[in-house]
């Protein structure tokens, strides 16, 4: 949910703004069940490709639509997914206060912060200043992962605990959801090269991601300028929550895996996994991405969300 008001007045400005036309209101229709490009969007409003490439400019400067670039047959296309299923905007800003200070909880973790790993063959991690290990496993686990921001390995998969707040009295968790930057991994870069990275919460594998490939054509927005343009230059933003309708991705429902499936009673943190499970059809490794690569100036955020 995106939560907006008085207190954020120039984010409210522009999700009133991008709400305000019929043609952008159309777009997030469109985009309630599937993810489609720009072209796309263009022939099923039958709206010239200009417009709708214009609009979809708006609902993303709103981050009410997050667009991603694929591999096409022509080069890369734009394709879009709507950010948000409810926006609340608060007029009140006693109610405003209370919204945000009560109903959502949330970390992020820094990407070398995990706590288990098990990894194969090409591999490595980097600071913002410097290579920190490159392809030896064992080193993983040295107190400089700490200033990791960016993992790469072919085969495994990496571990974090994530700490689990008690809620309020009488108050009932509603969704869990991690957001992250990750795209495969392959020596230098190819942009089609598809990897099965499965996410796993409690050692419970809730979804499968293919990632198309691993980013390098275009430098990616963060990277330190040390950084070799003939390496993996970005990912793509993942979204993945669990409520107590199911397993959502990027705000589409991929699994029957429910928040009590997940055994939360259980154990003092949230572990989340993340990796290209043995019998995985597409074996194409992972670029994990901190707050100093990439295009997302965040490492793996997890929110709480209760009522």
């Amino acid at each position: 949910m995106l939560k907006t008001g008085f207190s954020s007045k120039e984010e409210m400005i522009r999700v009133c703004h991008a709400l305000s036309t019929d043609v952008r209101v159309a777009i997030l229709e469109l985009l309630k069940y599937n993810n489609l490009s720009v072209i796309e969007i263009s022939k099923q409003l039958d709206i010239p490709f200009s417009t709708a490439s214009s609009n979809v400019k708006v609902l993303e400067n709103a981050g009410l639509v997050i667009t991603e670039l694929h591999p096409g047959k022509r080069g890369v296309v734009k394709v879009c997914s709507k950010n948000f299923f409810d926006i609340l905007i608060c007029l009140n800003n006693e109610d405003e206060e209370l919204f945000n200070s009560q109903n959502t909880i949330s970390y992020d973790m820094p990407i070398g912060q995990f706590i288990d790993y098990q990894i194969d063959g090409s591999c490595g991690m980097a600071s913002e200043r410097e290579i920190i290990v490159e392809d030896d496993p064992t080193e993983f686990f040295t107190p400089e992962r700490m200033n990791a921001e960016l993992i790469w390995f072919r085969q495994g998969f990496i571990s974090y605990n994530f700490p689990k707040k008690k809620l309020p009295e009488s108050k009932r968790l509603d969704s869990l959801a991690f957001s992250l930057e990750l795209c495969s991994e392959v020596a230098n870069f190819n942009e089609d090269w598809p990897s099965d990275i499965t996410f796993s919460i409690n050692d419970l594998p809730i979804c499968t991601w293919t990632s198309p490939g691993d980013f390098g054509q275009i430098r990616g927005k963060l990277n330190p300028e040390w950084w070799e343009s003939n390496r993996t230059q970005y990912g793509l933003l993942k979204n993945i929550k669990i409520s107590h309708e199911g397993t959502f991705l990027d705000n589409h429902r991929v699994s029957e895996y429910r928040l009590s499936d997940l055994n939360l009673d259980d154990s003092g943190f949230i572990k989340l996994t993340i990796g290209v499970e043995e019998d995985a059809i597409n074996k194409g490794g992972i670029n994990l991405f901190g707050k100093k690569f990439g295009n997302y100036e965040q490492a793996i955020e997890m929110v709480l969300t209760y009522q």
